[in-house]
């Protein structure tokens, strides 16, 4: 196999990759021997035809394309690992010449990670952040857990009112003909919640227990179901019980039922206490967050387009493990959605583009500040992974590839210097 790169405009290269005749002449043998238990000949038993009979009745290019599938893996993977250009995408193949007795030949293009001319990365200016924690801020935690800790308390003695939690039995009908899933008894709804159609939550208000009323609504345009959107509906419905939340008093016993402390003051105090902790770690993030986005402003970098639709693709790879663990498939989440893979993608290429930036500007503060990381931390890290992974370290070390460690090592790197145009910002 042989290699040759022809540079393109806007960070794009092109491989050009050569396979000797001999190795095609092997690919082609693998493709015969791959399919001949499925070939059928008249005069021959199946699996049995000769691979020169093949191509006489079918013609030369008959395995051809199976043969270029089988090398075409394996000889960019080498290619691209002796072609000497870093490759950020994944590449566009296309076969230049397939024929026997002759060298097949085939490129592929690809994106270059791209050049960074970085400007002023330190002495950044950003705002400073506020994370003093008042005392209506204490208050709304409390509420919180007052609102964990609520009763339902039924009431009988009024009709319903918003934010009431009501036992509903309900049925709906279009033109006077109930419709399927329009149907519910001793159903829970909070009125105001927005659970229900537009409309539906606001018309119960006032109504009394036990008693019959018609709620009239319009399904949206939009509707989950086709057959009913637009239509017009009635739904004959009953309150048969109204339920209000009844909040425990925020006082000592409060405290000591939801906490450790005996009293509503150091309870406060504590939570105070974590609140200026998740305050300070957020405007740490949004610091350094400022400072990454001014530094992108201050570089300059062009990034190609196959880069960024690498990077939308592995977002959206990553976003469809999350709802997987969820029990959520991809698929499912597109159809409910009503989107598609196309515009999943694009939705992504933003935090694409942002996220290319910071580490391509991120790479360069660690070339121009020559940052490095010492074999100790990576040993260290790959410690805590093997922690994590509940793994012995010496054996996640040696089944990593060295790539595998140059990754963690670069990452680190990384670190270290989103640490030092952090430290070295200025909080106006």
């Amino acid at each position: 196999m042989s290699v040759k790169v022809e540079t393109l405009e806007k960070n794009m290269a092109k491989l050009v990759i050569e396979v000797s005749a001999e190795e095609f002449e092997k690919a082609l043998q693998a493709a015969y021997n791959k399919q001949k238990s499925k070939i059928s000949i008249p005069g021959f038993r199946k699996g049995k035809v000769p691979r020169q009979m093949v191509e006489k009745m079918y013609g030369p290019g008959f395995f051809y394309e199976d043969a270029a599938n089988l090398l075409i893996p394996t000889e960019y993977e080498k290619a691209a690992a002796e072609c000497g250009v870093e490759i950020v995408s994944r590449p566009v193949i296309d076969i230049e010449q397939i024929e026997k007795g002759k060298a097949f030949i085939f490129t592929a293009e690809v994106a270059v990670k791209p050049e960074v001319t970085l400007g002023a990365y330190k002495d950044i200016e950003v705002a400073k952040a506020d994370v003093e924690v008042s005392e209506e801020e204490v208050n709304a935690e409390v509420d919180k857990e007052r609102e964990k800790n609520a009763r339902q308390i039924s009431v009988e003695d009024r009709t319903v009112e918003n934010g009431d939690m009501i036992m509903l039995d309900f049925e709906g009908f279009v033109n006077g003909v109930a419709f399927d899933g329009g149907k519910g008894e001793n159903y829970p709804l909070t009125i105001g919640s927005g659970s229900f159609i537009p409309g539906f939550e606001e018309q119960l208000v006032g109504a009394e227990i036990g008693k019959e009323l018609d709620v009239n609504v319009t399904f949206p345009e939009e509707y989950q179901a086709p057959e009913l959107a637009g239509k017009e509906a009635t739904f004959k419905c009953k309150v048969n019980e109204i339920k209000v939340k009844e909040l425990p008093e925020a006082d000592d016993d409060f405290a000591q039922d939801v906490s450790k402390f005996d009293t509503l003051a150091e309870y406060k105090e504590d939570l105070k206490a974590k609140l200026a902790e998740s305050k300070a770690a957020a405007a740490k993030r949004a610091k350094e967050d400022a400072v990454i986005e001014k530094i992108i402003e201050n570089a300059e970098m062009e990034i190609p387009e196959a880069m960024i639709d690498t990077q939308a693709r592995q977002l959206v790879d990553e976003f469809a493990q999350r709802i997987q663990a969820q029990g959520l498939s991809f698929e499912q989440y597109l159809q409910f959605t009503g989107m598609t893979l196309d515009t999943a993608l694009e939705q992504m290429k933003p935090n694409a583009v942002k996220r290319i930036q910071s580490r391509l500007v991120l790479e360069a503060v660690v070339k121009a500040e020559n940052i490095e990381v010492s074999e100790e931390d990576v040993k260290a890290e790959i410690a805590k992974m093997a922690e994590s992974y509940k793994m012995d370290a010496d054996k996640l070390a040696e089944i990593m590839s060295d790539d595998e460690k140059e990754q963690i090592k670069m990452d680190m790197a990384i670190e270290k210097a989103v640490e030092l145009v952090t430290e070295a910002a200025k909080e106006v």
